[in-house]
């Protein structure tokens, strides 16, 4: 039986663990070749064992997105591989400890800026020409509510948060005319990942949706498809 997604290459950031992990694994299991990319190799190692002994296929790359050039070599090595990237799905995220804005951990904010901004304008500017060359590039970005909808003590996570979107709502507009790029952006809304359980240490995790639950309306997204600037919020 065909898989809906057989030729296709999909980068995921953030594969090793949670929702980047489950997104990995879904992609795979759907015909997909997944590139996974974190910085803890052992982790990327597990998600990719997984999904070869589901028969899937897969390649690891370890990077961290906070290096200065980490984007650009991935992004490199890809292209010296394959000649274009189909989808690439952005995942990783920093969060910083919850505060006041007025006792925002400087050097907590700074890495959720480099994690959560900087890091996607680098993996849009290299990777946009792959994007192109698929020649129906996709690009999906997992935001938070917060972005959109101030909260106390989130400011930190929210104000990178409502900065990535708005550089991801840009950068649709901008290749919307040039060529047939598409970037989704969505909400994965409470879900059972590490994240999570550090932002919400009492809350008892069999209460949310599973990772897989996210994984799956992405794959689901890829599949049928989006008109640009397309965003969501993913209830269950």
């Amino acid at each position: 039986m065909t898989k809906p997604l057989e030729g296709k290459l999909v980068l995921v950031t953030g594969a090793s663990k949670g929702i980047g992990a489950a997104t990995a694994v879904s992609m795979a299991e759907a015909g997909a070749h997944v590139v996974l990319t974190a910085r803890d190799v052992r982790s990327l190692e597990a998600v990719e064992d997984r999904i070869h002994e589901a028969g899937g296929a897969s390649t690891i790359a370890p990077v961290d997105l906070a290096e200065s050039d980490g984007i650009a070599r991935l992004a490199s090595a890809i292209a010296g591989r394959w000649d274009k990237l189909d989808a690439m799905v952005i995942s990783a995220a920093y969060l910083p400890t919850l505060s006041p804005v007025t006792q925002i951990d400087g050097k907590q904010f700074s890495q959720a800026v480099t994690i959560n901004l900087l890091a996607t304008q680098a993996l849009l500017a290299n990777f946009d020409p792959l994007l192109k060359r698929a020649g129906a590039g996709r690009v999906i970005g997992l935001t938070s509510s917060v972005g959109k909808d101030p909260r106390a003590y989130w400011s930190a996570y929210g104000a990178t948060k409502a900065a990535f979107d708005n550089m991801l709502e840009s950068y649709a507009q901008e290749v919307e005319k040039i060529g047939n790029v598409r970037v989704a952006i969505v909400d994965p809304g409470a879900t059972r990942t590490d994240m999570r359980a550090k932002a919400y240490p009492g809350e008892d995790p069999e209460t949310v949706k599973p990772p897989e639950a996210v994984a799956q309306r992405l794959v689901e997204l890829l599949v049928n498809d989006f008109p640009t600037g397309h965003r969501e919020r993913v209830e269950k």
